[in-house]
């Protein structure tokens, strides 16, 4: 049975928490960090567990794989198929998508965020719902997850981080709701192509992404724009802690060694932070943080600059 709602719910809701107890409807509530606060018994089914509460997202689905429940993921790659999810999970106010489980059920899923970042999850079994539209509609969902992931890396691609600063963007001037844009640069990649060829370069980039990936919040947009260049972005985060989180990338990328064939390699990163200016548009935005870019990689690489009118 599932631990008492009162502690992870408002009083005045608890009448709700009691519905959604006895509902066939699988229901969670996430907080900012991804982190479960509430489950009904419905949803703690889906992951054939008694309890889930202070498991986040990742480590829910790390265990449920595990174990062979929940999810089908199919993949032999389970830490890139975590990290093209994330890509993608919570970036939006409103989605819905499809997903099978490995006991054969089939649900329709919404996700709902507020602005302070908690997330809503409502699933419902659609099993035996148009059976025989099921792959049309896998095939959807497929060709959408291919246009807004880049093919290499499993991240956001270009297209869909772009469509992600908009979005921010529009919550910034309605909303008055901070976000912080990072452009992020390898510092001399050609090198790598050209010492270790485009494998060993196609291994570094996907380990950046995994490595960056690790250190994100679940609202936060990571994409790559093209080649070697990466975008942030970073909601509800103060300037300050904004240039420590970068900073910290950058001490666990220039600390790492990719290439199991050249285990003395090592390579940096370069970074130009800005704070998203709701006066500007989105190209202008972009600018200003390459500018910063620029202007790191001018003063030697492997640092971060500060673009626009910003002063930390």
């Amino acid at each position: 049975m599932m631990p008492s709602a009162t502690a992870v719910i408002p009083a005045n809701a608890l009448h709700m928490a009691r519905l959604y107890d006895q509902s066939p409807l699988a229901v969670a509530l996430f907080d900012a960090s991804d982190t479960v606060r509430y489950a009904n018994p419905a949803y703690c089914g889906i992951f054939d567990m008694a309890a889930i509460i202070g498991l986040t997202w990742a480590e829910l689905m790390c265990r449920s794989h595990m174990l062979g429940v929940g999810a089908a993921i199919q993949t032999d790659d389970f830490e890139a198929w975590l990290t093209s999810t994330r890509s993608r999970r919570g970036k939006l106010p409103f989605r819905v998508f499809e997903a099978d489980l490995t006991d054969g059920r089939w649900l329709y899923i919404t996700e709902t965020v507020d602005e302070q970042g908690w997330m809503l999850c409502v699933a419902f079994d659609i099993t035996t719902m148009r059976v025989g539209e099921r792959t049309l509609r896998q095939d959807r969902d497929g060709a959408l997850r291919a246009a807004q992931t880049d093919a290499l890396t499993g991240i956001s691609n270009r297209a869909h981080v772009l469509q992600q600063l908009e979005l921010r963007l529009e919550q910034l001037r309605m909303r008055q709701q901070p976000c912080g844009l990072v452009m992020l640069d390898l510092d001399h990649f050609k090198r790598v192509n050209d010492t270790y060829g485009h494998t060993g370069g196609d291994l570094v980039l996907t380990h950046f992404t995994r490595l960056v990936g690790d250190a994100l919040r679940r609202e936060d947009g990571f994409g790559r724009l093209g080649g070697e260049e990466f975008m942030l972005l970073l909601p509800q985060i103060a300037p300050d802690t904004m240039a420590q989180r970068v900073g910290r990338v950058q001490e666990l990328v220039r600390q790492s060694h990719p290439l199991p064939e050249a285990p003395a390699f090592t390579y940096t990163c370069s970074a130009g932070l800005v704070m998203l200016d709701p006066k500007l548009d989105a190209v202008h935005n972009m600018r200003n943080a390459d500018r910063a870019l620029y202007a790191a990689k001018a003063q030697g690489r492997d640092q971060w600059v500060w673009g626009g009118d910003q002063v930390v």
